[in-house]
């Protein structure tokens, strides 16, 4: 069963810092492709720069999951602070009922 990944900002002044290391965060979500279902990043209300993300990774192990947000080019430079993981089971895709 896939994991959900949410991921936040340290802080919001980590906005800049973010800002140069994007180019390699990207990179390695393409690199990943492959294993991912979904990507992309959680905004603010009334702004257009994320705050965080959330990634649906093709996997059934945890480990694999933690192994693949913590070598995150934003994790490894400290702009997530914290992320959760939780086991995630489609039930609409793409505008289709899938399991329900």
């Amino acid at each position: 069963m896939p994991f959900a990944i949410m991921f936040f900002d340290a802080d919001p002044g980590v906005k800049e810092r973010k800002k140069a290391l994007r180019p390699r965060h990207l990179e390695y979500i393409i690199q990943n492709s492959h294993r991912i279902i979904a990507s992309g990043g959680l905004y603010p209300e009334n702004e257009d720069f994320p705050y965080g993300g959330l990634v649906i990774l093709d996997t059934d192990d945890r480990q694999d999951a933690v192994t693949f947000v913590e070598n995150d080019p934003f994790f490894l430079e400290g702009i997530f602070s914290s992320y959760v993981l939780h086991r995630w089971r489609k039930a609409i895709f793409d505008h289709t009922r899938i399991s329900i």
